[in-house]
């Protein structure tokens, strides 16, 4: 184990940078079609949109009032550590080092790749070159400084709500009437949960801030005011975009169109409207992928703090000249270019996504065991309208898991299989330890 520390040198501004820009990656381009379908009507899908977006900033301020509380790197890896002890940390820990974050970054790297592919041709084998150049590119500006990371992550931020503004500022002023009429029938009931359960895809990422939390100059006071500012900012966005998208759009070739955001920037700004919305998508995906490979590396790192992995001593190691974690970085980089090479991606992160969604809800239970086991601070943040608050953020979780056990069960019980295959590197780095 190390002595040395990263440097708290993490900003408010690219702190928000990481929330806005893990939530908004090209859901928000693509998704507008879906939701709208399922919902039924523009007025249920704008519902849908604002009541994911309510259960996520639920789950967000739940998770934020631990964080305040246990203001340490690592995210919900350390706080499922502290609140429910070493087994459960461990094996969340062990998905997100293992397979999560590099497989997320894999797959994001390849998405960045395919956009490019509008503007230069290129086969799979150059297209997987190019995701390799790219992550190569992120992951050496990570390593270099954590301020490179940040600010790579501020200015793609930027860079992606460019095309989402101009979207929005034509589309709200186009002479198109706002259309309220029914689409489909499926209106009410199941179809406008599966559209909640379509606009909650789009809200994921924001919680990665917090394994940055050791890196915050203040982390116990600006990370509630991240976490929630970020995704209120976030929800007003994607509704917003989606009544420029319904003013713009028939309601039809909304639902048909695999590409609407690009659709409707065809409409606003003629032939180049595709070019505009493509090179968006690759901004905006682009800061995705930098957000989760910053991000990602400090799972590892906190776990090599802690000595609770496989050659945690390499892993807990800071960079001696740039003071970065920059085996955590290189060991994740690794293992993503493993997956897109093999492109084992995309089944990777769909088989963990009933496993990941369990570790969060229970870190939004959390709350109510952080209150039962440590003294209320005076002056830390607590969640508002406690306990209504968290649960609603478990209540809309517990949607998600059920949703995916009916619609996946083999993915489920593969990605459960995978996660307890951690338990026997548990209580053999136990025994080391001991």
């Amino acid at each position: 184990m190390t002595n040395n520390s990263l440097k708290k040198n993490v900003t408010f501004i690219e702190a928000m940078a990481i929330v806005v820009g893990m939530i908004i990656g090209s859901g928000v381009f693509l998704k507008p079609g879906i939701v709208l379908q399922s919902a039924g009507s523009p007025f249920m899908a704008i519902l849908a949109w604002v009541a994911g977006g309510v259960i996520t900033l639920a789950s967000a301020l739940a998770i934020a009032e631990i964080a305040a509380a246990i203001p340490k790197a690592g995210g919900l890896y350390t706080y499922l550590t502290e609140l429910y002890g070493e087994t459960f940390g461990f094996l969340l820990g062990w998905v997100q080092t293992i397979i999560s974050y590099p497989a997320s970054v894999a797959a994001l790297a390849i998405a960045f790749s395919t956009y490019a592919g509008f503007f230069l041709p290129m086969n799979d084998v150059q297209q997987k070159i190019l995701a390799v150049a790219v992550l190569a590119f992120i992951l050496l500006m990570n390593i270099l400084s954590t301020k490179y990371g940040g600010i790579i992550q501020t200015v793609a931020t930027v860079g992606k709500l460019l095309p989402i503004a101009a979207i929005i500022i034509f589309g709200l002023a186009s002479g198109s009437a706002f259309e309220v009429i029914s689409v489909n029938s499926s209106a009410q009931g199941t179809g406008f949960g599966a559209a909640i359960l379509g606009t909650l895809w789009a809200y994921e990422g924001w919680i990665s801030v917090t394994n940055m939390a050791g890196e915050l100059k203040n982390p116990a006071k600006d990370l509630p005011k991240v976490i929630s500012s970020g995704v209120i900012f976030v929800i007003a966005v994607y509704a917003i975009f989606n009544i420029a998208i319904f003013k713009s759009l028939p309601l039809e070739q909304i639902i048909s169109s695999k590409t609407p955001a690009a659709d409707a920037a065809v409409e606003l700004f003629g032939s180049n409207g595709a070019i505009f919305i493509t090179a968006g998508i690759m901004v905006s995906v682009f800061g995705a992928l930098n957000g989760f490979l910053m991000t990602g590396a400090r799972v590892p790192y906190a776990m090599g703090e802690k000595n609770m992995l496989p050659f945690s001593n390499m892993l807990s190691k800071i960079h001696p000249k740039f003071q970065t974690p920059a085996n955590s970085l290189a060991v994740q980089g690794a293992l993503a270019v493993i997956y897109i090479m093999s492109g084992t991606f995309n089944t990777l992160t769909d088989l963990l996504v009933f496993v990941l969604w369990i570790f969060f809800v229970m870190g939004v239970y959390g709350v109510f065991i952080l209150r039962k086991k440590y003294p209320q601070e005076k002056g830390l943040y607590k969640v508002p309208f406690y306990p209504v608050t968290p649960i609603i953020g478990i209540v809309g979780g517990a949607y998600i898991l059920i949703s995916t056990v009916m619609d996946s069960p083999i993915n489920s019980l593969v990605g459960i299989a995978i996660t307890l295959l951690g338990l026997p590197v548990y209580y053999y780095i136990n025994k080391k330890n001991k």
